[in-house]
């Protein structure tokens, strides 16, 4: 009788972070591999963006007055850049919770392979991912006439933190899958995101709502990376004078350091702890 021996994880510390990248490395090329296999969705996903701008830009945009003259595409493209980030959310969440609905997650359990793989390697999936998405919209964005008029550093700044907020929003995503392990909840996530993203200085100034929703709307870390992505790639803006708005960019890094400081330990664990 054949017997098979399961490897036991490793204890040395460097091994075990070895251990932890080739196994959430493993996890990463699964999803990557998902992806190419069903083209048409990976499509349809990148086609919605190009429509909103589109519809913004060419519909909407003739009654747009934009804050101290300039091109109202200039100005709408940050916003609808850091909206893919956000909206990219659903895709995370949809993928994590169809994986824990079909049992696929359990099997991954069963694995000897690190507790930490299958979440941190569907984060660089659809890292990587959104990657490929934004690099759609600049495209379009450029193709509509949309450009950037600082240095080429501060244009990468700018995308580096557009990729930062997905990064954190992808954290979310994963810990609300992960807790109610139910596809069809999508659709109350979804109703939810719209909100975020009105409640934002990305179309609208926040001085012109009321006080509070003012208020609320300059605490949304959306706004922070839109008028900190307007600043760096010195795109017109609301000329927001509140504190929040002069200090838009550190903003645009600590509100999702704080979001991953929060929810990628969560994550972690309640996908250790599930069905305990």
């Amino acid at each position: 009788m054949t017997t098979t021996t399961i490897p036991s994880p490793p204890r040395n510390a460097a091994h075990r972070l070895r251990w932890v990248v080739a196994d959430s490395w493993t996890v990463t090329r699964r999803d990557l591999l998902h992806w190419t296999r069903q083209p048409v969705q990976i499509v349809l996903g990148l086609l919605f963006p190009i429509m909103v701008v589109l519809m913004f830009g060419y519909l909407f945009g003739g009654g747009m007055a934009v804050p101290g003259g300039g091109g109202y595409r200039e100005f709408l493209m940050p916003g609808m850049y850091a909206m893919t980030m956000l909206f990219g959310i659903e895709a995370t969440y949809a993928a994590v919770a169809t994986d824990a609905a079909r049992g696929i997650t359990d099997r991954f359990r069963a694995l000897p392979m690190a507790g930490s793989a299958v979440v941190v390697g569907r984060s660089v999936a659809d890292l990587l991912h959104a990657a490929l998405g934004l690099a759609v919209m600049v495209g379009c964005g450029l193709a509509v006439g949309w450009r950037w008029h600082g240095g080429l550093a501060a244009a990468l700044a700018g995308v580096g933190l557009l990729l930062l907020l997905r990064f954190a929003v992808l954290w979310v995503g994963i810990y609300l899958a992960l807790l109610l392990r139910n596809p069809e909840a999508l659709v109350a996530l979804q109703v939810l995101v719209w909100p975020v993203l009105f409640l934002s200085n990305a179309l609208v100034a926040p001085e012109t709502m009321p006080g509070w929703l003012g208020v609320v709307a300059e605490l949304n870390p959306l706004s922070a990376t839109v008028s900190a992505t307007r600043e760096l790639f010195e795109n017109p803006g609301w000329g927001e004078s509140s504190w929040l708005g002069r200090y838009a960019v550190p903003l645009a890094l600590g509100w999702p350091i704080l979001l991953t400081a929060i929810f990628l330990p969560l994550s972690v664990r309640l996908y250790r702890r599930l069905d305990r």
